[in-house]
């Protein structure tokens, strides 16, 4: 039925998973707080690392603190308490330092929650690097034909599907949009990248093409922290897999050894 609905050619091949052995602790997150919007502990006391070339996928049932974590991580929410480390070094989650440590992020709901919805492509695409040449000349003048220029090379480098890079980005389809936010997000170097339920809701060769990309991304080095509510997709791009419930880390486990019954309890808060 998959084959009928959007044909065998379009699925793309996955690399395989590369064999990095040992790698340094790319992300050391240690005894982190933070307040959801209702004023209350939505983090507490979590403690947390991910290795230079892993996944670890992070479960949980909605609401258990993983939206927050993220939102910490990418400089949307404080941190209330706590410290990050990125490659050994403390990192404040703010536009300067998540550049100059090449740390990205790919929240949920990336229309609402990480594009200008009413901004052109090309626009949405320019967002990281707007301020800097060849995009801008001194900081303050942008270059048009360069930002359309960058457009258009991810676009068809990432296989967005849109009218023009002057289309205005609400008017792309669910996967699209995801292909270009995520398209902006690791189209440079990548140490670090955090990324939520980035399949949810998606067609069946939109989820192939970024779970395919999430492992490239991984099998280059890249330290990727994939929180998602679908366990499938955890234990099928996961090295490691840990579960959050009331806001800490009640599990975690290597994937090879990984037991559905031990996650499902942890993720009820058994």
């Amino acid at each position: 039925m998959a084959k009928l609905m959007i044909g065998e050619t379009q699925v793309p091949k996955r690399a395989a998973r590369v064999d990095h052995g040992a790698t340094p602790i790319a992300v050391d997150l240690v005894a982190l707080y933070g307040d959801g919007d209702d004023g209350l502990p939505a983090v507490k006391e979590l403690d947390l690392k991910v290795h230079e070339g892993e996944i670890l996928g992070l479960a949980g049932v909605s609401g258990n603190g993983q939206v927050e974590l993220l939102e910490i991580l990418a400089g949307q929410r404080p941190l209330a308490d706590g410290r990050i480390f990125v490659q050994g070094k403390p990192f404040t989650p703010k536009r300067a330092e998540m550049d100059l440590m090449k740390v990205f992020s790919l929240p949920e709901e990336p229309l609402k929650n990480a594009t200008a919805p009413r901004m052109s492509v090309a626009e949405n695409l320019a967002f990281r690097s707007f301020d800097k040449a060849p995009l801008a000349k001194a900081r303050w003048f942008l270059s048009g034909t360069e930002i359309r220029a960058k457009a258009e090379s991810l676009i068809e480098r990432y296989n967005i599907r849109t009218r023009s890079p002057e289309t205005p980005m609400e008017a792309l389809s669910g996967g699209n949009v995801q292909r270009a936010v995520l398209a902006r997000e690791i189209s440079g170097d990548v140490a670090v990248l955090v990324v939520a339920n980035p399949c949810f809701g998606l067609d069946f060769a939109s989820v192939a093409d970024i779970r395919g990309q999430l492992l490239a991304l991984r099998n280059k080095g890249t330290a990727i922290l994939l929180i998602s509510e679908d366990l499938d997709e955890i234990l099928e791009l996961s090295d490691r897999i840990a579960v959050m419930s009331e806001g800490h880390i009640t599990y975690l486990a290597p994937a090879a050894e990984a037991d559905r019954t031990a996650i499902g309890h942890a993720m009820a808060g058994h």
